[in-house]
């Protein structure tokens, strides 16, 4: 890559490509150059540290998501927005394993705008179940935890008994559900 063409929006997409091909592990400053073609140092002009190019990489892959998520779920309402966000997210997590790992799950500036994104997704799809303010933030953090940590057990192999995971996640969108129906 020539240096010209060398850009914040530039070193993330090869930061990505690291993380596709080697995993999170291997996200480092000097494999993001080395693929870059340029010394360590020069990576310096677009992004601070190593700490701030995973924060801008999680920033990425969370637009990403949120933009699964809000394509899948685009003209549904309710249970069927819900089933949609579910399938997209674990979906999302499925496709791109080293990337779902790499995501930064603590509240960070540079993810604060996709994070947001990603909430206001999932509470417009509560609104059809009459949630808004807390009661829909309390039922996000549900969504989330359940969709979260299947897709972390599911990638760590968390799951050896022979069912089958699909009927699996089935059942805990249906339990999801049921959970968002039922009287408070």
């Amino acid at each position: 890559m020539a240096r010209a063409a060398l850009s914040t929006d530039a070193v993330v997409g090869i930061a990505l490509r690291v993380l596709d091909e080697d995993g999170p592990g291997a996200l480092t400053l000097s494999a993001v150059s080395g693929r870059a073609g340029v010394s360590t140092p020069s990576l310096y002009k677009h992004v601070r540290n190593l700490a701030e190019l995973r924060a801008l990489v999680s920033a990425r892959i969370m637009n990403d998501l949120a933009d699964q998520a809000g394509h899948a779920v685009l003209g549904r309402s309710a249970d069927e927005a819900i089933r949609a966000f579910m399938t997209a997210w674990r979906s999302y997590a499925r496709h791109h394993p080293h990337r779902y790992s790499a995501l930064i799950q603590s509240p960070d500036p540079q993810t604060a705008e996709a994070g947001a994104r990603l909430i206001d997704i999932i509470t417009a799809a509560l609104r059809a179940y009459g949630m808004e303010d807390s009661a829909a933030i309390h039922a996000a953090r549900c969504l989330r935890a359940a969709v979260h940590g299947f897709a972390v057990l599911e990638a760590q192999g968390g799951f050896g008994l022979p069912e089958n995971l699909d009927d699996s996640y089935d059942l805990l969108i249906h339990v999801m559900i049921a959970g968002l129906r039922a009287p408070r």
